[in-house]
């Protein structure tokens, strides 16, 4: 009992797995970064506040289950204050503002912390302003040193159609929200992490299939088998990050619930709103306290008030994102036919050899059938040879020690086996057992 205390206080005194440490990147880049790399989070009630997510959606993220990343399904899930990033070794909360990366010092995690932290930090910093040019003929000078065209040419543009070209090279320059910037660098870090993957994987696979085409051993089979299982795994892996970008960019809702900034924009102006709704009906309502013939005049503008804060929904334009989850699924899209072609090559491997193995039975067998009908013959042999053994009375003894009797009668029977064996072979020939 004295020792099991012992045992539970020392237990009791150990540090705790870090299991709640997240790493914080917020919009403003690395300055507090440099000093506290990793914030505890103490439980997991805080990190629901701060985020407002479910804690299914925080059980999914434990780093406790990344022993099991191959059961669990990759995801992007928008909830209403921040994104669920759940891919492969690419696990984040992206709100608004910051991101959440748990467990930043593994390894595996590491390299998507500090990319994180460069890529939002170069994003936040104001970059140079050009030095100013004079416009051009039919050009006009922004407040912010941009040249834009001039409301006579624009006009002339739009009228000969090229308004829409316009917005294109005009919307060029226009920033990414931070949510769409961090949302990039986790699905470029899943993207590569796989592909990565995918090329050591071929590294090693072709000269292991080659090799074994060329001598099938223990060794080379065993080889082959490690290979194929990381196949499959990694297949499992780049197969569920490209169903889950294919589901986003089918599902226009789910692009949708990803747009943190417009949406609490929206909300803002929707408070606003609804405040403004509430101002006028507590003015009708002293309105129609005074005066009772404005009763129905304010019951009407109240109607209206009341359709304008309820109506409409919010529907932002999901072109930029849509862009942006196109181009990683033609990326992993392009990782997965790289597998596909490795297994294709694996299964022709596969067929080559059971060919071979194939051919080797069926010598093994031919040569078997060969030598049954050798012992066969030879066995007739035999039996002829101990026939003549028998002591039976018959002229062959009587004949005399110098005649060519006996060896006429040896040769004989040798003679008579060979042409029983190669009548049997040609048999076989006939009837296709033999090559």
């Amino acid at each position: 009992m004295a020792a099991r205390r012992r045992h539970v206080a020392a237990g009791a005194g150990a540090p705790a797995p870090a299991a709640g440490e997240w790493a914080a990147v917020t919009a403003g880049g690395g300055a507090a970064w440099a000093l506290s790399p990793v914030e505890e989070v103490g439980t997991k009630q805080e990190l629901m506040r701060r985020t407002g997510l479910p804690p299914r959606d925080l059980r999914a993220l434990d780093p406790a289950l990344s022993s099991a990343s191959s059961c669990r399904p990759s995801a992007i899930t928008g909830r209403d204050r921040a994104v669920v990033v759940n891919l492969d070794r690419a696990r984040a909360v992206i709100t608004a503002s910051e991101v959440l990366v748990p467990s930043p010092r593994d390894p595996a995690v590491a390299p998507l912390v500090r990319e994180l932290r460069a890529r939002l930090a170069l994003a936040a910093s104001p970059t140079p302003a050009p030095s100013p040019s004079p416009p051009q003929h039919g050009m006009a000078v922004g407040m912010d040193g941009s040249i834009s065209p001039s409301p006579a040419s624009r006009g002339g543009e739009e009228a000969a159609g090229n308004g829409k070209d316009g917005e294109a090279l005009g919307g060029g320059d226009k920033a990414l929200p931070f949510e769409f910037r961090a949302l990039e660098v986790c699905l470029e870090f899943a993207c590569k992490s796989l592909e990565h993957e995918t090329c050591t994987l071929e590294k090693e696979a072709y000269p292991a299939l080659d090799e074994l085409s060329s001598k099938v051993s223990t060794l080379n089979l065993e080889r082959v088998r490690q290979i194929k299982s990381r196949l499959v795994a990694i297949s499992g892996k780049v197969q569920k990050v490209r169903d889950e970008l294919e589901h986003l960019l089918d599902d226009d809702m789910d692009m949708a619930a990803l747009h943190l900034t417009e949406k609490l924009a929206y909300q803002s102006s929707r408070f606003d709103i609804d405040k403004e709704a509430s101002e006028l009906e507590d003015h009708s309502s002293e309105c129609s306290s005074r005066d009772e013939e404005g009763v129905e005049g304010g019951g009407g503008g109240d109607g209206d008030d009341e359709t304008i804060a309820g109506g409409g929904s919010f529907s932002p334009n999901t072109d930029e994102l849509e862009i942006l989850l196109e181009s990683y699924f033609v990326q992993i899209d392009g990782t997965l036919n790289s597998l596909s072609t490795l297994r294709e090559y694996v299964e022709d491997t596969e067929d080559y050899i059971n060919m071979m193995l194939d051919e080797k039975q069926n010598q093994l067998l031919q040569m078997g059938i060969l030598l049954s009908t050798g012992t066969l013959v030879s066995s007739c042999a035999i039996a002829v040879t101990g026939v003549f053994g028998i002591n039976v009375h018959i002229s062959l003894y009587d004949s005399p020690a110098s005649s060519a009797a006996f060896p006429c009668a040896a040769a004989g029977i040798v003679a008579g086996s060979l042409a029983l064996y190669l009548a049997a072979l040609l048999c076989y020939k006939r009837a296709g057992i033999l090559q």
